[in-house]
């Protein structure tokens, strides 16, 4: 059995490990912004893992 998820990504030129590991990096994003840990930090302004990744992408979003 494979680790992870089993993804077929035709027509993009990612390695399948790059997939892989990409996919297990935005799953841990996806917990961090549920616990209560990041709603707190959410609330005293003191976050920054995910506000850095939404930044980010607005910048390569506006450069399209």
């Amino acid at each position: 059995m494979d680790k992870g998820f089993n993804i077929k990504l035709e027509g993009i030129d990612m390695d399948p490990d790059q997939v892989q590991t990409l996919l297990k990096q935005y799953k841990k994003v996806k917990k961090y912004q549920k616990s209560s840990i990041f709603a707190v930090k959410e609330m005293d302004g003191t976050e920054d893992i995910v506000s850095k990744l939404i930044e980010e992408a607005e910048d390569i979003g506006s450069l399209d």
